[in-house]
């Protein structure tokens, strides 16, 4: 519908500018960019801001040229209903009922399609999420990251990008060292030694697991060998077993990832990292200090130069960033999606910085950020998992509320507000559950259509003549919801905003919930007269078809059947 809105107003500026009325327009925006929906749908169907823009090079007033444009509105086909002029001069159109009726064809023709587009192009776009440390079972910050990058993964997908999904995995460094140290400790407590974890230690209930497998492997072989012997194989181990958890907790929550690219394997023993440092210094972009290699990141506006390379001679994570778009980038994307920890903000400059350097335009290089998740039980903090070690485990969350629930709460807020989750609302199956009230809402549209099919009415199909019957303003509310899915899905996937469909979802839903209990008992879906009723049915199977769409993107199951909530107990449908 912006389409055609935008067509209109296309050819309604080219007679303005034809006849003389209107000069010419060098290097004006597209048309389409200049039509957006109104926040108040009192101003109108879709709004228009194309005279404020054109008032510079046109010498007049906004309100002017917007009296010349309506003027001269070029609607042959009759879309514009009524074509307004509202403050400084945007131009308010409303469009014929029957626009949105006709309209609605294309939902059932395109049926599990209807949302998608080609505004990607087929653009070739590298996702890469979550990419949790392998030192410890995956817990609810990472699940949130997880399901927020496998969301617009999905969106991008829906708008005709190529989409490889990518984990990363930080098996190298420090950090792995403390690891397999770690392992160490708990393996020589199985052999009777009082010894203590250090306080740097992983201290979950896994490290013992695996210790125990050392144990039953190996024996006593590495109780007393130095640590340049079991350093190896105990690192090697606990990865491995480590990372088929985080796999497993990933499919637990239906994500799945085309490409794993180890640290160590692709940077380090490769000499990726080696050779992308020896280039920047080369060009003199590294200098040594106090032992440590930096690079001249205040070169491109940072506030300080940044450690490459630390005074023990390992790199830092900014040298595998470095190496590691760089290998990326190389792969042939056009555009690459971080989707990092809000924590990690401050490093996005210097990592653009770094991409600039290897030849590659800053702007391929996108982020989007994702904050912490407050965990609750009825209002309360969740208590601290003995398997994790010190939090709440992603998988015991999703054991307990169920995949669907953890994926639509991870996506109830914009990635980068803080979020609280509170398990007990998630389990709860009443309407003040979102994703209950939602998935509810889909199943009442099955229910309704599976019941007028028992009563051997005809499955629904397009009818203009039984949607003009409609004149309910509240049907005519649903229709364009419906139809502005697409316009919707577009915008969040250049956005990388899923959340923007949870809204869509809660609305609508809230929209049709409250328009089949008003009119239940007068307007009823399947009711008296046989047009209205082809109509009605048709409006909810497009209303169905639109909803399992928009859930299908977020990863969310759609579901045919479930027990109404109990506030809704006995009424009729």
């Amino acid at each position: 519908m912006k389409a055609v809105v935008a067509d209109i107003l296309e050819k309604t500026l080219a007679r303005a500018q034809a006849d003389g009325a209107l000069p010419p327009w060098p290097e004006r925006p597209a048309a389409r960019s200049t039509v957006d929906a109104p926040k108040n749908p009192a101003h109108g169907d879709w709004a228009s801001n194309v005279a404020m823009l054109y008032a510079k090079a046109a010498g007049k007033p906004p309100r002017q040229i917007a009296e010349i444009l309506k003027e001269r509105l070029v609607d042959a086909e009759g879309v514009v209903l009524a074509l307004e002029i509202a403050g400084p001069g945007f131009l308010n159109f409303r469009l014929s009922p029957d626009v949105w009726w006709r309209e609605l064809e294309r939902v059932g023709r395109e049926g599990e399609a209807f949302g998608r587009s080609d505004v990607g192009a087929g653009q070739k776009v590298d996702v890469e999420f979550v990419s949790a440390n392998p030192t410890g079972p995956m817990h609810v910050g990472h699940g949130r990251g997880a399901v927020t990058g496998d969301a617009i993964s999905s969106l991008l997908e829906a708008t005709g990008h190529r989409v490889t999904r990518e984990y990363y995995i930080n098996d190298a460094g420090g950090q792995i060292r403390t690891l397999a140290q770690s392992v160490h400790v708990r393996y020589r407590q199985l052999f009777g030694e009082a010894v203590e974890l250090p306080e740097e230690s992983y201290p979950g209930e896994y490290v013992v697991e695996i210790a125990k497998e050392l144990k039953e492997s190996h024996g006593d072989r590495f109780l007393r060998a130095p640590e340049t012997e079991w350093q190896g194989p105990f690192a090697a181990l606990a990865v491995e077993r480590i990372l088929a958890m985080i796999r497993g907790d990933l499919e637990a929550l239906r994500i799945r990832f085309d490409v794993w690219t180890s640290e160590k394997r692709a940077l380090h023993e490769s000499g990726a990292i080696r050779r992308a440092l020896d280039d920047f210094r080369a060009r003199d972009l590294l200098y040594d200090k106090d032992g440590a290699v930096f690079f001249r990141s205040t070169l491109h506006g940072d506030d300080k130069d940044r450690p490459v390379v630390k005074s023990n001679g390992d790199p830092t994570y900014l040298a595998a960033d470095i190496a590691y778009h760089q290998e990326k980038f190389g792969r042939g994307f056009d555009w690459c999606l971080d989707v990092w920890g809000a924590d990690h903000h401050g490093d996005i400059p210097r990592v653009k910085a770094a991409v600039k350097e290897l030849g590659v335009d800053p702007a391929r290089l996108r982020f989007t950020l994702v904050q912490m998740v407050n965990l609750l039980r009825e209002g309360k903090p969740f208590k601290m998992s003995k398997r994790a070690g010190t939090v709440v485990s992603l998988r015991e969350v999703v054991e307990e509320v169920g995949a669907d629930a953890t994926r639509f709460y991870f996506l109830l807020r914009r990635s980068d507000a803080q979020l609280d989750f509170d398990v007990a609302l998630a389990k709860r199956q009443s309407n003040d559950n979102p994703v209950f009230y939602v998935q509810y809402g889909h199943a009442r549209l099955c229910s309704i259509l599976r019941r007028a099919r028992e009563q051997g009415i005809a499955p629904p199909g397009f009818d203009l003549e039984a949607l003009r019957s409609l004149t309910l303003p509240e049907e005519q509310d649903l229709a364009k919801r419906i139809l502005g899915l697409p316009d919707l899905v577009a915008g969040a996937a250049l956005a990388f905003e899923p959340h923007r469909l949870v809204f869509f979802l809660q609305e609508t839903v809230g929209a049709f919930h409250a328009y089949y209990t008003k009119y239940k008992t007068t307007e009823k879906v399947i009711g008296p007269d046989p047009l209205k009723t082809r109509a009605r049915l048709y409006l909810c199977d497009c209303l169905r078809q639109a909803m399992a769409n928009a859930l299908a993107m977020l990863g969310v199951t759609a579901p045919e059947r479930m027990e109404r909530p109990p506030e809704e107990a006995g009424e009729a449908e």
